[in-house]
């Protein structure tokens, strides 16, 4: 099971950032993923879900004040998160995640938002 991300950048206050997660080794199509962060010394903090077909999504609210969205392409065994009108506060290390039973990580991407 190998999760790799990409697509962190620096990017400035206001603008947006696509990050790519790639799965192998594990049938993409029948797993939900999900999407964490990590601000630095704070603990990882959950972001948001989305189903194995792709039809639902859910939010941390908190995190993601309706400006960020996930979506996947399971043909492309990909997920990816969309955020918009990023904030110096959503500077993080971003990681996907499958869902149990396998539950595993990938290797993060960093995002930094600053002027």
């Amino acid at each position: 099971v190998q999760l790799v991300e990409s697509g962190g950048a620096l990017v400035q206050p206001g603008g947006s950032l696509r990050l790519s997660c790639a799965a192998s080794g594990f049938p993409f199509r029948d797993y939900a993923m999900l999407w964490y962060r990590q601000i630095s010394g704070k603990g990882r903090e959950w972001v948001g879900t989305i189903t194995s077909d792709g039809r639902t999504a859910n939010y941390a609210p908190s995190v993601t004040k309706g400006r960020f969205f996930i979506s996947r392409d399971n043909a492309k065994n990909s997920v990816y998160l969309q955020m918009n009108s990023l904030e110096p506060e959503d500077t993080a290390v971003y990681y996907c995640y499958v869902s149990s039973p396998l539950s595993t990580w990938g290797q993060g991407t960093q995002v930094i938002v600053s002027s």
